[in-house]
């Protein structure tokens, strides 16, 4: 039980005692004091007035003293208006600061036996992760990560989407301008060679594309587009400072007819259309030349897994699942949960929960998305029984989330309720938006080696690590550069839009891994220098107020780990330990640990924590995937 916790089951029986009621100690508001205000915590009296039946600075006042004298912890208080302050006891911190130095992982909470399935990354086997890919891989990591510490059974996962138009795009290209090149003959990681023949169909699309356009067919085409077609609200919809030079046979054949072009007249469109169906056929030459290029693909992502610092233990295949979902669908129809229209297309009716008519299987009887994810939902019930189930996917797949949560609590699947969609906004750089078919992409393992690059860069400036080996100063690189990647993509609510700015995540000052890194860097650089020293000594000290804020900061640890778990939020860690680093820097300034300092017992004292604060800072990061160097 935390301090909070104790303080309110105190508070309970000093109600009781005082007024003879009983009140829920989960609803008795505790808080750090303030600042300003003498004590370590706050009680707020105000929903005890009924009670009482007084005002809430006499209730306050009683509360106060009734505590004083009955309650060892509680050694003062003071009152201001209807706020309880109390100052909890030294030997309670000093009790505290034993108990963490003696806990193994403190923090996490001992095992509860729920299962949580956590899905993320969730990558298309034509083209290298990217900057958005990181964004979700550690928002996933870092979530399943949190919930675990809170004590649930985690596993993690992912959908591989292996199969489909945009994979045969790359295996075309590679069929046709290829000449049997493997990525060892290009240098190459699997990943990206593919997706340089991703990028080399769209290039040779958009080549016939263009000259198509020059057609007396393609103009047809558009002339009865054009005929069927209101320009004049067409160029008033564009925003105003657009309409002048808006181009409506350049807008028609960019975003109007472009699919229909891939789909009715292009050639390669046609060949690649015609590849997919004798990939579905179970085509051996196709299939070979699939399974080929995606194991050059995984290859290449398993890579960047590793330099992420996560993994999978189990992986999901579109190419095994996309035919799931039928038979929930057949059912679904039969119980009337869904309904067939005349065209023999089937759909579900949402708009009491204000979510409008759903499809969920075409009049082909082939599938769509939502048919995939049902029966997936399904299948992993089977496989893993689990309480709650995370889907870790990018905010422009929220309404999705709403209609298949609905969908499948319509269906009656068990634990619904734990179903949560952790969705989260784009990540752009300080450039710009980033781009994918025109071979733009911001590629995951580019941006690594950036920000790796640029700890080396500062790191060489301040020339603080020349005594190491090449191979130790690597290590140490690799770690701050990382931290400052994954710091500064978690800090940030996953709700919320970012913008990645490598050289601003390096920075040592402000709100960065590499800030709270190097509050660790300090806590082994004083364990180093302290060398032995007699501990037992530290219970006669008699904190200061600086002291007592770190352990306070401290005591918290564990609450955040199950409020983030809640919430499957890693910025709140973060958050966390950068408050944390941020008071033991200014610790560690304003007070001295070995010279000048004023007793043996302080030493004692502060060396001890500085253990448990490098400790908890450790295992703080280590939740976001971030690792602590030694030296920097």
């Amino acid at each position: 039980m935390n301090i909070i916790s104790t303080l309110q089951s105190e508070v309970v029986a000093a109600i009781a005692a005082l007024y003879g009621q009983d009140f829920p100690a989960a609803k008795v508001p505790v808080n750090v004091t303030r600042k300003e205000f003498e004590g370590d915590y706050t009680v707020v009296v105000f929903p005890f007035s009924k009670i009482a039946r007084k005002a809430p600075p006499m209730i306050a006042e009683e509360l106060g003293a009734y505590l004083k004298e009955n309650v060892t912890i509680v050694e003062n208080y003071s009152v201001v208006k209807g706020f309880l302050n109390l100052s909890v006891a030294n030997s309670y911190w000093i009790d505290f600061l034993e108990t963490v130095l003696n806990t193994e992982n403190y923090g996490f909470a001992p095992s509860n036996g729920r299962k949580v399935l956590v899905e993320f990354s969730s990558p298309n086997t034509n083209k290298p992760l990217h900057l958005g890919h990181i964004r979700n891989n550690l928002l996933g990591w870092s979530a399943a990560k949190i919930v675990e510490a809170a004590g649930y059974d985690v596993t993690t996962t992912q959908v591989i989407n292996d199969r489909g138009v945009h994979i045969c795009k790359s295996m075309l290209a590679w069929e046709q301008f290829g000449n049997g090149e493997t990525p060892e003959d290009a240098g190459l990681k699997g990943d990206h060679f593919v997706g340089k023949y991703y990028v080399i169909f769209n290039n040779k699309l958009s080549e016939e594309y263009d000259a198509w356009q020059q057609t007396k067919e393609a103009n047809t085409v558009f002339e009865n587009w054009l005929a069927e077609t209101d320009v004049k609200k067409l160029i008033s919809n564009q925003k105003k400072d657009k309409q002048a030079d808006f181009d409506v046979k350049s807008h028609f054949f960019k975003n109007v007819y472009k699919n229909k072009y891939f789909n009715n007249e292009s050639k390669l469109g046609a060949e690649v259309n015609e590849m997919l169906l004798k990939w579905e056929a179970n085509d051996t030459e196709v299939r070979a030349l699939w399974q080929k290029m995606n194991q050059w693909v995984y290859s290449g992502f398993g890579e960047t897994y590793e330099r992420l610092g996560v993994s999978f233990e189990k992986n999901y295949y579109e190419s095994n699942t996309y035919l799931l979902g039928k038979d929930k669908i057949e059912a679904g129809l039969k119980n009337e949960v869904f309904y067939q229209k005349d065209d023999n297309s089937v759909w579900i009716d949402l708009s009491d929960k204000k979510l409008d008519h759903k499809l969920v299987l075409r009049s082909n009887g082939t599938s769509v998305y939502i048919t995939q994810d049902i029966g997936m939902a399904y299948n992993r019930t089977e496989d893993y029984n689990m309480e709650k189930m995370v889907y870790v996917v990018g905010d422009e797949q929220d309404y999705h989330f709403k209609v298949l949560f609905e969908t499948l609590r319509s269906l009656g699947l068990p634990n619904i309720d734990g179903f949560f969609h952790l969705s989260y906004g784009m990540v752009d750089l300080p450039t710009g938006r980033m781009k994918s078919r025109e071979g733009t992409v911001v590629d995951a393992d580019d941006l690594m080696d950036e920000v790796v690059n640029l700890s080396i860069s500062e790191s060489q400036e301040r020339g603080t690590l020349s005594e190491l080996s090449d191979e130790e100063k690597l290590d140490i690189w690799t770690k701050v550069g990382m931290g400052a990647l994954k710091y500064f993509m978690l800090r940030i609510n996953p709700k919320r839009r970012m913008v990645f700015n490598p050289e601003e995540s390096l920075d040592l000052q402000g709100q960065t891994g590499p800030y709270i890194q190097n509050a660790y860097v300090r806590t082994r650089s004083v364990k180093r220098k302290a060398g032995n020293y007699d501990a037992s000594i530290a219970a006669n000290y008699t904190l200061q107020p600086l002291e007592k804020d770190l352990l306070v900061l401290v005591q918290q640890f564990p609450e955040k780990i199950q409020q983030a778990a809640k919430t499957y939020d890693p910025s709140e860690i973060a958050t966390y330990a950068y408050e944390l680093a941020k008071t033991y820097h200014r610790f560690y300034h304003d007070l001295p640990i070995f010279r000048n300092v004023e007793s043996d017992e302080a030493k004692a004292f502060r060396l001890q924590m500085n253990e448990i604060v490098g400790q908890t800072l450790k295992t703080a990061v280590g939740l976001l995937g971030i690792e602590m160097p030694e030296y920097m």
